[in-house]
């Protein structure tokens, strides 16, 4: 390991306490997509005092910012996020499902601890910056509302990301390695119906049902379904039902509607023929509709040269190492939660070789905590999820890296995951996945042609175009 990266990586170790730190208190916060108002304020504090130069309500958004370091190219980008789940609410190091507040959030994606590490990460580049007085910037992105809002989606369509030459991010798993592979567009829509309410025997002649609408609409795409990819999916949730008697005329009701595509000019046509359906109930019920546009996400284009970068750096610096307190504690968890002998990881499920590898590995380790890296693994892969990552790879290059946080086989957005998100577990994950970052942020400074080369292969995988599945008026929401 080079001088340079030594000194950037002891700046991380310095300000380890206070990367934990701030771990915590988004994790006790908890606050839920867009809302993210307290976690949002901390980060700017702290990277102002830090010296990182923080610029507040990116595109709009309220809880989104920036905070850049540096000036000229190449400008290398780090994504946080800090949003919470809904009704996860659990006690931190706990191996009984026991909430902390009943009905409260918690952080079952572990964003309180990716936040953190993209920060570290921040913290190494800016050290290496200062120290080596070399031309280059790294800006450190605040993306709220990823489990909905899809802050980064938005940025897109703004055109955020087109001026970097690469972004590097990172999320919690149960496993160590570099991520690949694409991932499904989705988009989010609510339509809410309203017709005439009437007293449903005494003169049914008069009303006009939005719930009938409602289910009219539903059934309407069912029979899309024998019409579209088999790679797409559409999911729906009838989210007000009209009300609770049944001899009333439903005068209101809405639906909230997922439409999924593996790539997202496909899923944005696929979201057209919902539409179609929607004014097709509507007429069948003389009734009329609002549609409330939620989110839509891209999905993910690799960058292998940039996976290559992060493998590498990952090889030399390890995986974390845990004590027989931390092992003891993930081992009981595991006992919670079927599929905890799951074979991890992208390359484990694509590949029988590499399948075979981790399970030796896996079986070396000897606890639930996966304390080894898996292989790289640089094919074909595709993950059924959605995550607005997605559309910052369309505008730029664009990888990221996994840190085991969680115990094999962890369910995601589970109270499991919460309880290990305050631990020493996830603090080394947070610290961990900031030194990857900032390692190969380094290399990408020190080697433009790596740059080159990650800029080459995303032009040849993008060269369709980015069509944003946001549209042009749309503002960040949540629903109804």
């Amino acid at each position: 390991m080079t001088e340079e990266k030594k000194e950037a990586l002891a700046a991380i170790e310095a300000r380890k306490e206070l990367i934990c730190n701030v771990a915590d208190h988004i994790w006790e916060y908890a606050e839920l997509s867009l809302q993210e108002f307290k976690s949002a304020a901390l980060y700017c504090e702290v990277l102002e005092k830090e010296g990182f130069r923080v610029k507040k309500g990116i595109s709009g958004i309220e809880t989104a910012f920036s905070a850049s370091y540096g000036s000229g190219r190449p400008v290398i980008g780090l994504l946080a996020e800090y949003d919470a789940l809904s009704g996860l609410s659990q006690i931190a190091g706990c191996t009984e499902e026991k909430p902390l507040k009943e009905g409260g959030s918690g952080h079952g994606c572990g964003h309180n601890i990716l936040g953190a590490g993209a920060m570290a990460a921040a913290f190494g580049v800016k050290a290496y910056l200062e120290q080596n007085q070399t031309a280059g910037t790294v800006i450190l992105y605040g993306c709220p509302g990823e489990e909905g809002g899809a802050a980064k989606a938005f940025m897109a369509r703004d055109g955020v990301w087109k001026n970097l030459d690469a972004a590097l991010t990172w999320h919690p798993d149960d496993v160590n390695e570099v991520a690949t592979g694409s991932s499904n567009a989705c988009i989010q829509t609510q339509y809410k119906f309203h017709g005439t309410a009437s007293h449903a025997a005494g003169a049914p002649e008069l009303g006009r049902s939005a719930l009938d609408a409602v289910e009219l609409m539903n059934t309407g795409v069912q029979y899309l379904r024998e019409h579209m990819s088999d790679k797409a999916r559409i999911h729906y949730a009838i989210t007000d039902a009209g009300g609770c008697s049944p001899n009333v005329v439903q005068a209101k009701a809405s639906v909230l509607y997922m439409v999924r595509s593996n790539h997202v000019a496909e899923a944005v046509e696929l979201q057209k023929r919902v539409d179609k359906i929607a004014q097709g109930a509507a007429l069948m019920t003389e009734t009329t509709f609002e549609k409330k546009f939620i989110d839509g996400v891209a999905d993910t284009i690799s960058n292998f040269a940039l996976e290559r970068v992060l493998y590498r750096n990952y090889e030399e610096l390890g995986v974390p190492s845990y004590t027989d307190e931390e092992n003891a504690f993930a081992d009981t968890l595991c006992k919670t939660y079927m599929g905890n002998d799951r074979i991890p990881g992208v390359a484990a499920e694509h590949d029988e070789t590499a399948r075979e590898q981790v399970a030796a590995m896996q079986k070396a380790c000897g606890h639930s905590m996966n304390a080894f890296l898996a292989p790289l693994y640089q094919k074909n892969a595709f993950q059924a999820g959605s995550t607005d990552v997605g559309d910052v790879s369309w505008l730029t290059p664009t990888a990221q890296i996994h840190v085991a946080a969680w115990p094999n086989g962890c369910p995601g957005h589970s109270w499991q995951n919460v309880s290990c998100d305050r631990t020493e577990i996830g603090h080394k994950a947070a610290v961990h996945a900031g030194k990857v970052l900032a390692a190969a942020a380094i290399d990408l400074f020190n080697q433009p042609e790596i740059l080159k080369e990650a800029r080459e292969e995303f032009e040849k995988r993008t060269a369709a175009g980015f069509v944003s599945p946001v549209p042009a008026d749309a503002v960040p929401t949540i629903p109804d």
